[in-house]
């Protein structure tokens, strides 16, 4: 079984096949980052355009890489939400009219199973397992209990965490996407103990009951911060000591919020019949603090931890095309009139 996937939420073009053994046979994948940075965000109207410009020649190319024909396949699977609906709209469009020249099946992929599911893709993976999901958009912790069937036990009140470090990172001076870089320049941070004496920064939500997250606050205290410094461009040395002390709160928010988690969990699932999973995916599972935090609190509580490897992490075509072949070996496949969504929760599936 060889299934195309096609992702355009957002500001990556991307496209890959992948065969249902786990081969990558192409995974092909164009950033829109100079488009978007001089406007430090991504701007909905250039993305959409730039989908448009260049999904043909990538779709070409992942063919020609993987040294196949369309007729070769047996499903198109296509990021069909949540995202910007500019850029959804020009992938699915794409993936229904090669599923429909080829006469196969289209699967209408939710951009947030995808990322629930391809540790699956780079892992022998077993459901049910602990999910925390963050990415720029979403900050969610699930229970992954099979293809299309979640359980949430919490998710943020107000800002994402990759929200939170793309705008504190601008705050900064800093790039888009500012998370990479506020790891970067936590990195390099010489005094980690003055980082925490000179800036200090709350840690909401941290010892209340429940799983749910909260960073609009945290990203305010940021701005505070940046604020009482000298005018004019912020001296380096503040910035990596301020990215470290806010790298070091986000990754003890998620261990203290995934404590309560775990305990759920357990508490869900007494009797596994294997090791259970504490899983990290999405954009900011690339962040290596974070992901060494989480190896830590899984060995803890005698978890397995699984994340996938950093090129997986962020948006791709290979999690779409997988989470293809995971319906696809479940018949769950999609008419072609079925529409584009900017919001689609994870738990609308079916």
């Amino acid at each position: 079984m060889i299934v195309l996937g096609i992702e355009t939420s957002c500001d990556e073009t991307a496209v890959a096949i992948i065969r249902d053994d786990k081969t990558i046979m192409a995974n092909v994948l164009l950033s829109q980052l100079k488009e978007h940075r001089a406007f430090g965000g991504v701007v909905p109207e250039i993305a959409a355009r730039s989908h448009m410009e260049y999904l043909q020649p990538i779709l070409i190319a992942a063919m020609q890489y993987a040294n196949m024909e369309f007729c070769d396949l047996d499903g198109v699977a296509a990021t069909c939400g949540p995202g910007l609906i500019g850029g959804v709209m020009v992938g699915m469009m794409a993936g229904k009219a090669i599923a429909s020249s080829q006469n196969i099946p289209f699967i209408a992929v939710n951009h947030l199973e995808a990322h629930a599911l391809t540790p699956r893709l780079t892992h022998d993976l077993k459901f049910p397992y602990l999910l925390l999901l963050v990415s720029g958009g979403h900050s969610q912790i699930l229970i992954v209990e099979d293809v299309g069937k979640y359980k949430k036990l919490g998710s943020t009140l107000d800002d994402a965490m990759g929200e939170c470090f793309d705008k504190s990172g601008k705050l900064m001076g800093l790039p888009h996407p500012g998370g990479p870089h506020v790891e970067k320049a936590a990195m390099a941070c010489k005094d980690t103990q003055k980082a925490f004496e000179k800036f200090p920064l709350p840690q909401p939500m941290k010892g209340r009951a429940g799983c749910d997250f909260s960073f609009s606050g945290l990203k305010t205290a940021v701005r505070l911060h940046v604020e009482k410094l000298p005018a004019g461009k912020l001296e380096y040395e503040d910035v990596s000591q301020l990215c470290y002390s806010l790298q070091e709160t986000m990754s003890e928010i998620a261990v203290d919020r995934l404590k309560n988690a775990i305990a759920q969990f357990k508490s869900i699932y007494p009797d596994l019949q294997h090791t259970p999973a504490l899983v990290v995916s999405g954009g900011v599972a690339a962040n290596k603090k974070i992901r060494n935090a989480l190896n830590s609190l899984a060995a803890l509580h005698d978890m397995e931890f699984v994340a996938p490897p950093l090129n997986l992490c962020s948006d791709n075509g290979a999690m779409i095309a997988w989470t293809g072949v995971e319906r696809l070996k479940r018949n769950m496949t999609n008419t072609l009139d079925i529409a584009a969504r900017p919001r689609w929760p994870l738990e609308d599936l079916n």
